[in-house]
Formats: structure tokens, C-alpha cells, sequence
């Protein structure tokens, strides 16, 4: 690890067993991790190999079976990882899961509508994190603001979902296949968007089988059959 940075969450021997009828299968085996603030952490690794079991932990979506998740700083009492909100952990998940109902600006603005904060599209400091209209700008679907996501391609779906998981600027931003649906030239701009959200002392977690998120990692971590099997830093 590089000696530069703080870690935001330890991840220390966690494990998850699935049972599938009558078979067991192990999905994580006392996985242990860093996740440092100011990075890009890429997890890489074949289908299987306990990534999205791994992601869906972190964002709180699933219960491990042992081990420990720890963030720095800690979180008040009564408040674990696995019980955190937007306001500390921005998920995307492969599938974006919009709102068919709301149009793209709306369903970027979810976040703040569900923290009950007031928020205008065009006032950074109303909501203290990114206008919607800034970030929209970043991931270029300004444009589509006013459509509603059947409106839109795949690709636009999934950086809508990029922009609902910035939009309240929380700490850790934890994305599977964010680049999946994306063309060449729109993979650098997310990839770029994602370093320059972590350059502000946040942290990025990504799993992905794209060799440009791979080659844009700070740190990346391999994992096969539910294993870390190697992990390294940039200097």
C-alpha cells in the first residue's frame, strides 16, 4: 500500500457461504482488503470469483457470515456498515435500477429527495454535494435531463446511475461494471470523473473485467474462487 494515504474501510478475513439445495459454496473466504480515501480500488476477476458478493457486503446490501468491516473514522453507535445510507456509501449497481417514473434529473436527485435535503438543480451549496447539472455535464447526458429512462440507451442508464451515486459527494462510491454499456471514449470519461471523485479524499471501489479501469487503478486486487490471490499499490 502506498504510504500517502489513510484507509476508509479495513476489510479483515470476511467470509459468505451460500447454500444452493444441497451444496454449499463458498463465495468469499476470509477476504481481507484495504480501502484507502484519495484511491481507486479495482477488484478484478473472473465471473464467480466473489467480486459482486464482495461489493454488495461493502455497500451493506448483504450480511457476511465472519470477519470484520471496520471504517475510519468510525460510525456512531448503532450505525454498522451494513445499516449505512447515501450519505456515506453511493452504490451502482450492474443493472442502474432507475425509476421508470422519473425522468434522469429526477432520478439523480433521488438521493437528496430521500436525505430530505432541500436541493435546487443548478446550487451546489443547496445540498452541499455536486448539482445535478454539473455532474450530468461531466457524464455528458445533460442533454437527456427531461427523459424518462425507457428514453434512454443503455449506456446513458448506466451513467445516470454513475450521477445518482456522486450526486450527495459521500465518502465511498462502490460500482460493478461501471463501464460495462460504455464506448470507448465514454469509459475514459467515466473513469476519469471516478479519479478525480477520489482525488478529493474520497474513496472508489470498482469491480471490473475492463482492462482501462484495470490500468487506472491505484490499487487493484485479484481475486479467483472466492480468494484474494494478489493485491498491489502504485507507488
Amino acid at each position: 500500500m502506498t504510504s500517502t494515504t489513510a484507509p476508509l474501510v479495513t476489510v479483515d478475513t470476511v467470509s459468505r457461504r451460500f447454500r444452493l439445495g444441497s451444496n454449499v459454496v463458498d463465495a468469499l473466504v476470509e477476504v481481507s482488503a484495504r480501502i484507502n480515501s484519495g484511491e481507486v480500488t479495482v477488484i478484478a476477476g473472473p465471473s464467480g470469483s466473489g467480486k459482486t458478493t464482495l461489493l454488495t457486503i461493502l455497500a451493506g446490501h448483504e450480511t457476511k457470515d465472519s470477519g470484520v468491516i471496520a471504517v475510519h473514522p468510525p460510525m456512531p453507535p448503532g450505525a454498522p456498515i451494513e445499516r449505512l445510507n447515501w450519505g456515506y456509501v453511493g452504490y451502482v449497481p450492474q443493472i442502474p435500477a432507475l425509476l421508470d417514473e422519473l425522468t434522469v434529473a429526477e432520478n439523480i436527485e433521488l438521493p437528496a429527495r430521500l436525505a430530505k435535503r432541500k436541493f435546487r438543480r443548478r446550487d451546489r451549496n443547496s445540498t452541499g454535494g455536486w448539482a445535478t447539472s454539473e455532474i450530468m455535464g461531466r457524464l455528458e447526458i445533460d442533454h437527456l435531463a427531461d427523459r424518462f429512462p425507457s428514453q434512454t440507451s443503455g449506456g446513458e442508464q448506466q451513467r445516470t446511475a454513475i450521477a445518482r451515486a456522486l450526486r450527495l459527494l459521500p465518502p465511498l462510491i462502490i460500482a460493478d461494471e461501471p463501464t460495462g454499456h460504455q464506448d470507448r471514449a465514454r469509459v475514459r470519461i467515466v473513469l476519469d470523473t471516478m479519479k478525480e471523485y477520489a482525488r478529493t479524499g474520497r474513496a472508489v471501489v470498482i469491480a471490473s473485467h475492463d482492462d482501462d479501469v484495470l490500468a487506472a487503478a491505484d490499487t487493484l486486487i485479484r481475486m479467483q474462487d472466492g480468494r484474494l490471490h494478489t493485491e498491489w499499490a502504485h507507488a
